[in-house]
């Protein structure tokens, strides 16, 4: 796969351009060099000052459209399976892409198109002229990056996206239950003497929800859907305990589908620290010493972590 990356913003330093500049310039009437309006430039003069690099037509650079169609058939060969970009590089960039690249090689450029929809930020197209503008970098520092996919993937990519506070609050939550689920069956995996649960039913209900999804032009936000419904259902089945197989099963199925997403939270260890206050709790409840198990408890809880009292025992998860 191809991802254009020519409407990002850093791009054309070499042509001096932004894509905005370059998407809005006028068009060259016909000259002695150009013998219709709607030919497009494959090789540039050099211009004073600028880089440049020999050719048989002298000193001069790659045209905006060039630099892409030698870059994919570089490292990906002369037809590519999918190429992706955003919706403002359809015309011309895309179109002149397919134009020189196919009449070079004389085989189709791509086979199939993928175009996202733009990022809008509390309503609003992120752009650098309106001061909403950020990176993955910048995000970073604030949000977990799971967090993120998940948010984008929670819309069809050829949508736009709205980015907000409170949408991103809305993802996070979503993750939490992700973990939850996941933390639970683990738990069950380690600890569960219950009765078998029948989750067969369900493992194929998610494989279905979610290849017919993804197999309808990507959609991801159906995909998640799909998911959600199945950890609704787990959740209901195991919330009484059950056996340590069904709980296996029902991790690997779902983790199966959120490795396909990328969405697989990241194992973390439980610090000793932690460990031991949690094991000095079940010692004061033990001997109903209630009022330490709490203190140990606010002492858990100020490290990042929460503990919850099952039948198996204590179930320990980071907040």
């Amino acid at each position: 796969m191809y991802f254009d990356v020519s409407s990002f913003p850093g791009y054309g330093k070499l042509s001096g351009q932004s894509p905005e500049e370059r998407m809005a310039g006028a068009r060259i009437d016909v000259t002695d060099n150009k013998r219709h309006p709607e030919d497009f430039a494959l090789w540039k003069a050099a211009k004073p000052g600028e880089d440049s690099w020999d050719s048989p037509w002298g000193k001069g650079r790659p045209g905006w459209h060039i630099e892409c169609s030698a870059m994919s058939m570089r490292y990906l060969g002369e037809t590519i399976d999918i190429h992706g970009g955003g919706q403002d590089l359809i015309f011309p960039h895309h179109e002149n892409e397919i134009a020189q690249s196919e009449a070079a090689t004389g085989k189709p450029f791509a086979r199939y198109w993928m175009h996202n929809g733009y990022i809008n930020v509390d309503n609003e197209k992120m752009s650098k002229s309106k001061g909403n503008f950020f990176t993955v970098r910048d995000i970073a520092q604030k949000y977990d990056l799971l967090v993120v996919r998940l948010f984008m993937l929670s819309a069809h990519y050829r949508t736009p996206i709205n980015f907000s506070e409170e949408l991103i609050a809305q993802a996070a939550s979503a993750m939490a239950r992700i973990k939850n689920c996941r933390e639970n069956l683990k738990h069950i995996m380690a600890t569960g003497s219950g009765s078998p649960v029948n989750v067969e039913e369900k493992i194929r209900a998610l494989e279905n929800g979610f290849c017919n999804a993804m197999d309808d032009d990507f959609n991801t936000a159906e995909a998640i859907g799909a998911i959600f419904e199945y950890i609704r259902d787990i959740n209901q089945a195991f919330e009484h305990g059950g056996d340590k197989k069904s709980a296996g099963d029902a991790l690997a199925a779902l983790d199966k589908v959120l490795d396909v997403l990328g969405l697989v939270p990241r194992e973390e260890a439980i610090p000793d620290e932690v460990l031991e206050l949690v094991k000095r709790r079940q010692e004061a409840r033990a001997n109903k010493n209630y009022a330490e198990a709490d203190a140990l408890r606010e002492q858990i809880t100020a490290l990042g972590y929460e503990v919850k009292d099952t039948p198996e025992g204590p179930k320990i998860n980071k907040r």
